[in-house]
């Protein structure tokens, strides 16, 4: 029997070729006559690459190199071996699969959503696959497959995998179809059994497969029988011991699915041969002694005595790279790359599973000018022109609300048959004017009646009408309709996004669909558009989430980086995946991503069986994975003469376990592993030079003439608290964005109990009792709610607080009596004589005179209300500097008196509704001290800041106010100061 094996540290593919050329005797007509059989097609072209290393870059003929995957069934048919229906089309068994979970509606826990089901009918399909890669039929065996013990649990599940048992069989037969996997093994066993009774007559040989599927492990049986058959093991471990009654080593080590794949074709360990002879001498290990001390360490449970026969000093060539998290880690990784590039010839790759890795690492090497070889592509779903209509689906669905209508309007495909610099001016002029704030009402409707009020109202308007012309196709659907056939809005929804696209001088279709990410989008697309027509009609908001869920698991290959960049990808840098990197060498190597549940992955059964019922069926452990990642780490960590092997210390901000296989290594080695440098160097690569000078706190003295000459009473606590901000917003004139799409909160309900108090107010004279005051008020505050226009289920919650409130409020307006004069929302301006004059502005949310000629002010407060001892101290100077106000006569004639009483109401509506708080209540003397101080203090503050030397110092957090937060932070820098004087003071300590 031919079977051999290469060892981990010889390049692999280099040794096929090399070997290949030696057996053809150096005659080109031999070299190009045979076959090789390799796992992968990026295998296939690796080994077209080693051929003309071997070769030293002499044109050659090459043999036929195939991947197991892509057998030629053309010969087969010819000869009468092979007549196989076609491959049912993966989209339009997709939907087929989401069709038939539909129609459970709902039984036996099924969705009865299409963005839903189609996730399990991707679980369905791949449960099927692997079954049949395994050769397992599922309507016979799932039935009994149950324990006991659990039949009653797992028979729900049973009941809905009826649809693969019985409904799916169904429908195969009836359209003279196969599933993908079931075609892809009958076509490599008519292969084996093709080539069992007729031998090539050529050369066959099989390299590198580890035989996981047993249709290929009988096909290499066949193929090491063959006169002229070779089967080629990559770093096959004959020698590892087993546990106690298992004919196998554990799942989890790397040598298990080689072991397996041997009893499979009736071959033992001992049957494997070193492939020795056909080497040329040159072709040396790339790091000798490497495999051996990484088998000794991934030893079975078994086998760890073994570790007693004395332990290892130092694995040469590795180090180890431990990062402070996954960005430091990227960084490092970018660092080694790129040092490889300045050794002659050399290349590097990064081998990981981790893509969220991989792309960091991408972007990390930009930065260096470096475009890395990234084979595993990029999700098809987040590219720019996938990305474009998931943003434009998601607008139309949630009816243009301010968040995604932005996203989408500023995404560099949005141009709307305008020039793409006018259209990005256009959204960001339509968010300062009508998407800022509250929400407006929905649709293209809600954005004009904003935009009425609107000073730049005629060029926006003209935009928003270009924004509904382009999505016309799906606005006429309108995102309330219950029911849409699937193909209609996918239909509806490209046409919006060609429409949408379009520029002035270029058409949505031809930005849309361009490049490489824009045409693999397009076929898919068009794929779906043929198999959604089997769907049943959909609710129209479900298509964002059907939308990704066709997208899901889609990758693409694109030179998107490439554009705009003189030259190409780089020829010796390279990121790869496992799939990928089997097989591959370099001279340097970094393995990144070893983390438990990264590298090896998490291992799970899946969403339809248990593992006790994937035992009884005949499926692979879960744990199976777990040996593959372990042969993968074994041959890429023999790959190269220097490997590096990172695992960051936090990942996603949470402390990492690193891989088994690290630990392990830990344990058997005398000195662990070298540190490599480069996280150091990502460490100090933005560090500035020297010892970093801590940014002062801004401190501003503009010219006395650009000083405020008013401010309103609220702006004279904040010029207390924080004269920054007053510098900020009164003479940089800068004014806060306000926020987009803000939640419904506490804010707005005191926006509903402020607007109803003021109409009562108005109303209060006219009101004869409690009973009719409490009807009033609590129609004032129905028809604020109703006029807020929030969400029915607030509304719902918030109308009893606010009819409570009523309640309250109309016995404590009966308990009090009439005052002789009382207004609302009252306001007021007060000329001061400081620097010049100041104008002194507020508004009393309710200011009342009474018979004894005293004023009383009051504050309605549906939040936080000020503490006694904060009005005393001068933190919160409102109700006192509105009672200076209105002796000095700002409030009108009517008002002009001392005040003797300042209220706080507090109205929550609450178990307490409400409450009334008494500022030193009959305390008169106190009370008018603490207005005379408050008086006294603002002049002298506004004295101090009509000096052009007076600075608008920055103050985060004022005294007697822990809680402040101020609008003007980020500009005032105050995380850089204000770290840097806590650093400070660490060290005076």
């Amino acid at each position: 029997m031919n079977l051999f094996t290469l060892p981990a540290d010889l390049p692999f593919l280099d040794a096929i070729a090399a070997a290949w050329l030696t057996d053809a005797g150096g005659a080109p007509a031999a070299v190009a006559e045979g076959l090789i059989l390799l796992p992968t097609r990026r295998a296939a072209r690796a080994l077209a690459e080693a051929f003309l290393r071997q070769s030293g870059g002499q044109p050659l003929l090459l043999p036929r190199i195939i991947a197991f995957g892509a057998l030629d069934e053309t010969p087969l048919a010819l000869a009468g071996a092979l007549d196989l229906p076609p491959s049912v089309p993966p989209m339009l068994r997709l939907a087929h699969l989401t069709r038939l979970i539909l129609a459970l509606d709902g039984a036996s826990g099924a969705p009865r959503s299409a963005e839903r089901a189609w996730p399990l009918a991707v679980e369905l399909a791949a449960l099927m696959d692997e079954a049949e890669r395994e050769g397992i039929d599922l309507a016979s065996a799932l039935p009994g497959a149950a324990q006991r013990q659990f039949a009653r649990h797992w028979q729900q599940t049973l009941t809905f995998l009826a649809i693969v048992t019985r409904a799916w069989p169904q429908w195969l037969a009836e359209n003279a179809v196969m599933n993908p996997a079931a075609r892809e093994v009958a076509l490599i066993a008519a292969q084996a059994e093709a080539w069992r009774r007729a031998p090539p007559k050529t050369r066959v040989w099989a390299a590198g497969s580890t035989g996981g599927i047993p249709a290929v492990a009988r096909l290499l049986g066949v193929v090491a029988r063959l006169p002229h058959g070779r089967v080629v093991l990559p770093g096959f471990d004959a020698d590892v011991p087993a546990e106690e009654g298992a004919a196998f080593p554990p799942e989890t080590h790397p040598a298990a699915a080689m072991h397996r794949l041997l009893a499979a074709i009736g071959a033992s360990p001992g049957d494997v041969r070193p492939w020795d002879e056909m080497l040329p001498a040159g072709l040396g290990a790339r790091a000798p002694g490497r495999a051996a001390i990484l088998a000794r360490a991934l030893l079975p449970a078994a086998g760890l005595d073994r570790w007693r026969e004395g332990r290892v000093a130092a694995l040469p060539g590795v180090t180890r790279l431990e990062a402070a998290d996954e960005h430091q880690e990227a960084q490092a990784i970018a660092l080694i790359l790129r040092g490889a590039l300045e050794r002659p010839g050399a290349r590097a790759a990064l081998v990981t599973p981790d893509r969220d890795l991989a792309v960091r690492v991408t972007a990390e090497l930009a930065r260096y000018g470096v475009v890395a070889d990234d084979s595993a592509g990029e999700a098809l779903g987040e590219t720019p022109p996938a990305v474009f209509l998931r943003l434009l689906a998601a607008a139309w669905a949630e009816d243009l609300a301010p968040v995604p209508l932005l996203a989408l309007l500023k995404h560099p495909f949005a141009a709307a048959g305008l020039a793409p610099e006018a259209a990005r001016d256009l959204a960001r002029r339509l968010e300062r004017a009508a998407l800022r704030g509250p929400r407006p009402p929905g649709g293209i409707v809600g954005l004009r009646r904003v935009l009425a009020e609107v000073a730049e109202r005629e060029a926006l308007e003209d935009f928003v009408t270009r924004i509904e012309v382009a999505l016309a196709p799906l606005l006429r659907l309108g995102s309330a309709v219950a029911f849409v056939p699937a193909e209609t809005l996918l239909v509806a929804l490209i046409e919006a996004g060609e429409a949408l696209g379009a520029t002035d001088s270029e058409s949505g279709a031809a930005r849309l669909w361009a490049f490489e990410e824009g045409v693999a989008l397009a076929e898919l697309l068009s794929e779906a558009l043929a198999a959604l027509a089997v769907l049943p009609p959909l609710a129209a908001a479900s298509l964002p989430g059907l939308l990704d869920a066709l997208l899901a698991g889609s990758v693409v290959r694109s030179r998107r980086a490439l554009r705009g960049r003189d030259g190409a990808e780089h020829p010796r840098i390279f990121i790869w995946g496992l799939l990928e990197a089997r097989l591959q060498s370099a001279e340097l190597i970094v393995l990144g991503g070893l983390a438990e549940g990264v590298w090896p992955p998490s291992v799970d059964p899946g969403p339809w069986l248990s593992r006790p019922m994937r035992a009884a069926l005949g499926l692979p452990s879960p744990e199976a994975a777990i040996g593959q990642s372990a042969h993968d780490f074994v041959m890429a960590a023999c790959a190269a003469p220097e490997v590096v092997l990172s695992c960051p210390r936090r990942r996603e901000r949470a402390p990492v376990v690193p891989a088994r296989w690290l630990t392990r290594l830990d344990a058997m080695l005398e000195t662990p592993l070298a540190r490599h440098p480069a996280a150091a160097w990502a460490a100090a690569i933005d560090q500035p030079e020297g010892k970093p000078r801590p940014v002062p706190p801004p401190a501003p003295r503009p010219p006395a003439n650009l000083r405020p000459r008013r401010l309103t009473v609220t702006e004279i606590e904040t010029l207390f608290a924080d004269p920054y901000a007053i510098y900020a917003r009164h003479i940089l004139r800068l004014t806060p964005l306000a926020p987009l799409d803000p939640p419904i909160g506490r804010a707005d309900f005191g926006v509903i109990v402020h607007r109803a108090l003021r109409r009562f107010c108005d109303r209060l004279a006219a009101l004869p009792d409690a009973a009719a005051m409490a009807a009033a008020l609590d129609n004032e505050l129905e028809t604020a709610l109703l006029q807020a226009a929030i969400r029915p289920a607030l509304a719902a919650w918030w109308r009893p607080r606010l009819r409570r409130i009523a309640h309250w409020v109309a016995g404590w307006e009966a308990a009090r009596g009439q005052a002789q004069h009382r207004a609302a929302e009252r306001a007021g301006e007060w000329l001061l004589p400081v620097a010049g004059g100041f104008t002194l502005a507020g508004r009393a949310d309710r200011i009342e005179r009474h018979e004894d000629g005293g004023i009383v002010l009051i504050d309605f407060k549906t939040g936080t209300v000020p503490r006694e001892s904060e009005v005393a101290e001068g933190t919160a100077p409102q109700l006192p500097l509105e009672a200076a106000m209105a002796e000095a006569g700002a409030f009108g004639e009517a008002f002009r008196a001392p005040a003797v009483s300042l209220l706080y109401l507090h109205l929550t509506g609450g178990v307490t509704p409400g409450a009334e708080h008494a500022l030193f209540a009959g305390d008169h003397a106190t009370l008018g001290q603490i207005i005379a101080a408050t008086k006294t203090r603002l002049l002298s503050v506004l004295e101090t800041f009509a000096d052009d030397a007076t600075p608008y110092r920055a103050t985060p957090s004022p005294p007697g106010r822990a809680s402040w937060r101020s609008d003007y932070a980020a500009l005032a820098r105050q995380s850089e100061w204000q770290v840097a004087s806590v650093e400070a003071s660490d060290d005076d300590g």
